[in-house]
């Protein structure tokens, strides 16, 4: 109990982040989403929350979890047992644009709530259930390494420090998650990617692809605006 008590002592005592260090988070988080260069191995990450919100709208909606594979091109597969088909398929489906905005989304909640280093243990806890479900080497090394940089992160930085970084991935997710939604969409006028999620949905549902894609990026610039009136304006 007294491990317990030190740990949420660690995760909750803490004041909301200064402007300064938020403003300079979203900037650093910026330049890393603009900057091919860097903006390659990052989209591994946002691959990685991608494939975990299809993951956990499969559990969600009472489908079976079968496995997650994610491969060195920034691609990835999760792979549920199911209905082909019906609301359960569709959410399934639906959640992998929209993911890495809503966890960001939920990063900036605790932010705002002062639970910056909670950003850090709760992205640790969910990288850990999804190691359970990787089914491939390349997928096993992404998730090892980006939680042993978090893990370092939690265990050697200071407590400022580390609500920096939760501040840094926090916007990142917000910033990179626009930013597949249109990569998805040229890749998709070059029909480079027929079996796109928003192709998936079309089929199920009926509704033109386009329109699918639009509801991602809709989705995730309302959750970058709300995240910027929680902790930038508010």
């Amino acid at each position: 109990m007294d491990a317990v008590d030190r740990l949420w002592t660690r995760v909750a005592d803490q004041a909301p982040l200064p402007f300064e260090v938020l403003a300079a988070a979203a900037v650093a988080a910026l330049l890393v989403v603009a900057t091919p260069a860097l903006w390659r191995p990052a989209r591994t990450v946002v691959t990685i929350a991608h494939e975990g919100a299809h993951g956990l709208a499969a559990l969600a909606t009472g489908r079976r979890l079968a496995g997650v594979r994610l491969h060195s091109d920034n691609s990835g597969l999760t792979v549920s047992k199911g209905r082909p088909t019906g609301l359960g398929m569709v959410l399934t489906c639906a959640a992998g644009y929209v993911g890495p905005a809503l966890f960001g989304l939920g990063a900036a909640a605790l932010l705002a709530a002062g639970y910056a280093v909670g950003v850090l243990w709760a992205v640790l806890a969910l990288l850990a259930l999804l190691l359970l479900q990787i089914r491939n080497l390349y997928g096993l090394w992404a998730v090892l390494v980006t939680g042993a940089g978090l893990a370092a992160v939690t265990a050697w930085l200071p407590p400022a420090g580390q609500a920096a970084v939760a501040a840094a991935v926090t916007w990142f997710l917000l910033l990179a998650a626009p930013r597949t939604v249109l990569e998805l969409q040229r890749a998709r006028r070059r029909r480079a990617a027929p079996d796109s999620d928003a192709d998936q949905l079309a089929r199920l549902t009926r509704l033109p692809a386009v329109l699918w894609v639009a509801v991602f990026l809709l989705v995730d610039v309302a959750a970058l605006g709300l995240a910027i009136s929680w902790l930038l304006v508010a």
